[in-house]
Protein backbone atom coordinates (compact mmCIF):
# COMPACT_ATOMS: atom_id res chain seq x y z
CA UNK A 1 0.00 0.00 0.00
CA UNK A 2 1.14 3.72 -0.69
CA UNK A 3 2.03 6.03 1.73
CA UNK A 4 -0.67 8.37 2.18
CA UNK A 5 0.18 12.16 3.19
CA UNK A 6 -0.94 13.32 6.34
CA UNK A 7 -1.79 9.90 8.21
CA UNK A 8 -0.45 8.43 11.18
CA UNK A 9 1.01 5.13 11.13
CA UNK A 10 1.77 3.51 14.69
CA UNK A 11 4.35 0.42 14.56
CA UNK A 12 2.60 -2.92 16.40
CA UNK A 13 6.11 -3.57 17.64
CA UNK A 14 8.07 -0.85 19.02
CA UNK A 15 4.54 1.30 19.78
CA UNK A 16 6.74 4.27 17.48
CA UNK A 17 4.31 6.76 16.15
CA UNK A 18 5.10 8.30 11.85
CA UNK A 19 3.23 11.10 10.59
CA UNK A 20 3.75 10.67 6.93
CA UNK A 21 4.63 14.61 5.28
CA UNK A 22 5.21 13.45 1.94
CA UNK A 23 3.05 10.48 0.04
CA UNK A 24 5.24 7.71 -2.20
CA UNK A 25 4.44 5.03 -3.76
CA UNK A 26 5.72 2.11 -1.23
CA UNK A 27 4.92 1.61 2.15
CA UNK A 28 5.41 2.63 5.80
CA UNK A 29 7.84 0.05 7.37
CA UNK A 30 9.03 -0.25 11.23
CA UNK A 31 10.85 -3.03 12.54
CA UNK A 32 11.04 -5.13 9.50
CA UNK A 33 7.00 -4.49 8.87
CA UNK A 34 4.47 -2.43 7.51
CA UNK A 35 3.29 -0.62 9.70
CA UNK A 36 -0.92 0.40 9.68
CA UNK A 37 -2.86 3.51 9.73
CA UNK A 38 -3.19 4.81 13.03
CA UNK A 39 -7.48 5.28 13.68
CA UNK A 40 -8.61 8.87 14.38
CA UNK A 41 -9.89 8.97 17.85
CA UNK A 42 -13.29 10.22 18.32
CA UNK A 43 -14.18 13.49 19.74
CA UNK A 44 -16.03 13.38 23.41
CA UNK A 45 -19.56 15.04 23.56
CA UNK A 46 -19.99 18.13 24.55
CA UNK A 47 -24.01 17.35 26.05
Amino acid sequence: MASQLGKRYKCEVCGTEILCIKGGPGPVTCCGKEVKIQEAKPIPSSD
